[in-house]
């Protein structure tokens, strides 16, 4: 018995992986001729395939043939594992392992398996970009069948793909439910929440009529773009939460880092209680990362410099603010203005300054908030119950991989029921 790996039946036998594999080390020059797997390519944990166009190979990489396994040795890309169907070249992040005494599909399911994923995480060596390396990869053991491993690898093949249309199921609903809230969003924030109140042409293009009581204005106008002066004293000695791109999310702001002031002054963006904090690099602005900061220590943070700071004037709620950038005629045009190459595109300042809009009398905001709260937390409860069952869904995926690759579920006489 190998204990992370837990028994397997008496007949079966443990075998290290470098003696079920050899570990492929071709390299190659990147040929335009030939498809380029990249990281993003694999999803995590089920071993899918996700076609990507311009993915650009990084130096030289690793050829690869139909039927090999694909396993990532870099830290977050652990759980990462593709069987290939057809040949061609890929990071050199990825081991490429060539099965020789197992089903090439039983070893890509015992590599998904979360056992083996947390032996090789806790191997993993290096400080920007810990990977594991295949001294230690292949000393692990491979539970090997005393039967035909082919026999697991399609009853898994099976049972997988019912996990996965149910997942999928699941993960459409929650698409339609986030469009549907949009919808929401959108139809509140340009036309108002009285369908029988009287319109007038906006001068806009895009935003067509809006109720008369409107007035057609400008971001630049209503809100400050990154404010120079701080709302509270910033004394070196105080206290503030930081805040990295990654923990700014769609009305949702991790504040797990407190810094001092003199940690953060130079170098980072500085922020308020109140203000809207919206990401302004992709894929984070097209995500819709935008939050009204609130609760923050001694009502100040700092954050990564690709967030822009909205402190709005008097007659713009900030709520309001918060809902009228996420619609998405400013989204796709701010979007199709974006400024950069590749993964370092931004939104310009004069884009956000220069936007122009319909804004209600702060009453009719303060309604239109408040219903669009209700609507949240209406949407929210139903995308959390989806959401709940695709986790439910994923955690039986992995269990049934895990026990039908150590022999727990005895799969000989297993057939297909059409």
């Amino acid at each position: 018995c190998v204990d992370w790996l837990g028994s397997i039946p008496s007949n079966w036998e443990y075998v290290r992986l470098k003696y079920v594999s050899d570990l492929i080390g071709e390299k190659a020059e990147p040929k335009l001729d030939q498809t380029y797997v990249g990281m993003e390519n694999v999803e995590s944990n089920n071993g899918k395939y996700i076609p990507k166009e311009d993915i650009t190979p990084e130096g030289l990489s690793n050829s690869f043939s139909n039927g090999d396994v694909l396993f990532g040795k870099l830290r977050p890309y652990l759980a990462k594992s593709w069987l290939a169907d057809f040949s061609g070249i890929c990071s050199s992040e990825f081991l490429v392992l060539r099965s020789k005494k197992v089903s090439p599909r039983f070893l890509n399911y015992y590599t998904l398996t979360e056992a083996i994923i947390k032996q090789v995480d806790s191997s993993t060596y290096g400080s920007k970009m810990p990977r594991a390396s295949w001294d230690f990869i292949g000393l692990l053991d491979v539970p090997v069948p005393a039967y035909e491993s082919e026999q697991i690898a399609n009853f898994l093949d099976h049972v997988t793909a019912k996990i996965d249309l149910l997942i999928e199921k699941q993960q459409g609903l929650i698409a339609l439910l986030k469009e549907k809230r949009l919808a929401v969003i959108s139809h509140a924030v340009t036309k108002g929440l009285n369908p029988n109140a009287p319109l007038k042409d906006s001068g806009v293009e895009w935003l067509g009529e809006v109720p008369v009581n409107w007035k057609i204005t400008q971001l630049k106008f209503e809100a400050e773009l990154n404010p120079r002066k701080p709302t509270v004293d910033l004394a070196p000695e105080l206290e503030c939460h930081f805040v990295p791109m990654e923990k700014l999310k769609t009305d949702f702001l991790l504040l797990d880092e407190v810094r001092t002031v003199a940690e953060v002054y130079a170098g980072y963006t500085c922020f308020c209680n109140d203000d809207v904090l919206m990401a302004k690099v992709t894929p984070c602005f097209e995500n819709k990362n935008i939050v009204v900061a609130k609760e923050l220590k001694n009502g100040v943070g700092f954050g990564s410099t690709e967030i822009y700071v909205l402190r709005t004037r008097g007659n713009i709620n900030n709520s309001f603010l918060f809902y009228r950038l996420q619609e998405n005629e400013f989204m796709n045009m701010a979007t199709a203005a974006m400024t950069g190459a590749g993964g370092l595109k931004r939104v310009p300042a004069d884009v956000v300054n220069n936007f122009k809009f319909a804004l209600p009398p702060l009453n009719e905001q303060f309604e239109i908030c408040a219903f669009l709260e209700t609507q949240k937390e209406k949407y929210g409860a139903l995308e959390a119950l989806a959401n709940n069952q695709v986790e439910r869904l994923k955690e039986r995926r992995t269990a049934l991989i895990s026990a039908a690759v150590t022999g727990k579920i005895d799969v000989r006489d297993w057939q297909a029921k059409h």
